[in-house]
């Protein structure tokens, strides 16, 4: 059950490849892909503000993780989204806002509510007003979830370099709606 997974502040850097074989298997990463996202990791962790959560088995095994950090314009992230924001008249999102960097459960953990508990978790403790993130821009579970949370499409078919699929750029009012 979802309750036999403790959801708490967990230290990434220590914890990497751990959240990187996570990640792989709900994202379907190649090893080369892990590698250039384990050095990303890092040096996001290393942002002001930046903080993790995992999610957390009794036996110590992580089976999800969510990091965050204020946002910053700079960062390329920002860089890459703002023209698609700026297009759609929504571009202040990118002030005061909470950056959901990573969110991914074990595909033998989804659907028991730990993102939902992760993600949850992690905004209730910025002190931004608002929350944005990017996501796979197709029908899916995560884009469901963030629905349900209360975040709205700022723009789609946002496309990131090498990545193959575009994305959609979602933000939300802190703190996230609660409920079903």
């Amino acid at each position: 059950m979802e309750h036999d997974v403790e959801v708490a502040p967990v230290n990434l850097a220590a914890r990497v490849d751990d959240a990187l074989s996570v990640q792989a298997l709900a994202f379907g990463l190649t090893e080369e892909e892990v590698g250039i996202r384990r050095h990303i990791v890092l040096r996001h962790l290393l942002c002001p503000g930046a903080h993790a959560l995992g999610a957390t088995t009794p036996g110590g095994r992580l089976v999800g993780f969510v990091y965050g950090m204020p946002n910053d314009r700079t960062h390329w992230w920002s860089t890459v989204v703002e023209p698609y924001l700026r297009s759609n008249g929504v571009d202040d999102w990118l002030d005061d806002s909470f950056v959901i960097t990573e969110l991914h459960v074990h595909p033998a953990y989804q659907g028991r509510g730990i993102g939902r508990r992760l993600i949850t978790t992690i905004t209730d403790g910025a002190a931004q007003s608002r929350s944005i993130l990017s996501a796979i821009d197709t029908e899916s579970p995560a884009r469901g979830l963030y629905r349900a949370l209360g975040y709205r499409d700022l723009a789609r078919r946002v496309l990131f370099p090498s990545a193959p699929k575009p994305y959609a750029v979602m933000g939300a009012p802190l703190p996230l709606l609660r409920g079903a």
